[in-house]
């Protein structure tokens, strides 16, 4: 399989549509180039403005945004320029020329931010971090987390959990977050501002490659599932992670039981081990899989992560 993959996402600019890369393209860098003059510094948008209709490229993280002239509509070129990118990448193509990225700080703000879970605060950054989420008991599991190793490093961290563009954290009972939330927040700012990666390599892998293995060990297990199953992880991925993943937390399929009815989800982040959140996203849950599955599911086992 390849190891980029392009998803075209269109934007509320009829004239712009983003096109998503599975893996980061640059690291907090931004670039946006008008003309092919000014994309000297990267091949890839070069390569683009050969295309007639492209008027403006923005290559941020793990996006192609494209703005076009009103020439042609992006139903009729969106598929063969998300080919094009696709293949660019897969071949190796340079995207940023390494000589002329940007060096020293980037700008990265943080805010925290409570949670339903009072032992978890969110502290959310204005870029995206992660591509996948990932969850850390302990210094031992956050081996390809630079970040969450640091974080380990002070004694009042009890679990990390990363996703998207923010970082949760579960603390020990000895501190309390007016104590420890400004030391956090400055501490990851300065982390992310230097440059730093919140994921690396392992044994020689590079987290682009894990995050591919990952992804497809999800496709062959999602496949391997039975019907019902695969839907409701479709429900739990449309309807319930993304108010979950503002809470600071994730939701994970599990099992489902034909015999008893009954599904199993594991909770990650804010939502683990948050009594009030367990009752409230079982009770939501099962409401929501009883109305849109009828007579399949009766009920529904939270498992803190």
């Amino acid at each position: 399989m390849s190891e980029f993959h392009i998803n075209i996402v269109p934007t509320n600019k009829t004239s712009i549509v983003k096109f998503e890369a599975n893996k980061f393209l640059t690291r907090h860098e931004n670039f946006e180039f008008k003309n092919i003059d000014e994309a000297k510094t990267s091949p890839l948008a070069q390569q683009l403005f050969y295309l007639p209709f492209v008027k403006t490229i923005y290559i941020a993280q793990n996006f192609i945004a494209i703005e076009k002239y009103d020439i042609v509509e992006w139903a009729d070129v969106q598929a063969e320029v998300a080919q094009q990118i696709e293949a660019y990448l897969n071949k190796g193509g340079i995207i940023i020329k390494e000589s002329d990225a940007k060096t020293g700080n980037v700008p990265v703000t943080i805010y925290a931010e409570s949670t339903p879970n009072p032992a978890v605060m969110k502290f959310v950054a204005n870029k995206k971090l992660v591509l996948q989420a990932a969850e850390f008991k302990n210094i031992d599991e956050a081996k390809n987390s630079p970040l969450a190793q640091k974080l380990f490093h002070f004694p009042f961290v009890k679990e990390v959990f990363v996703d998207e563009n923010y970082v949760s954290i579960q603390k020990f009972d000895i501190a309390e977050w007016n104590d420890i939330t400004l030391e956090l927040r400055e501490f990851i700012r300065e982390f992310l501002q230097e440059g730093n990666e919140v994921m690396s390599g392992e044994n020689g892998t590079s987290a682009k490659e894990k995050l591919k293995e990952e992804s497809i060990q999800q496709k062959e297990k999602f496949e391997s599932l039975d019907d019902i199953s695969q839907q409701i992880v479709e429900i739990l991925d449309e309807y319930i992670k993304p108010a979950v993943a503002s809470d600071g937390g994730n939701i994970l399929f599990d099992s489902y039981n034909p015999e008893n009815k009954t599904v199993k989800v594991i909770l990650q982040g804010a939502c683990s081990g948050c009594p009030s959140s367990t009752m409230t996203l079982k009770n939501g849950i099962e409401t929501m899989l009883r109305d849109m599955l009828k007579d399949k599911v009766e009920y529904v086992e939270a498992i803190n992560g």
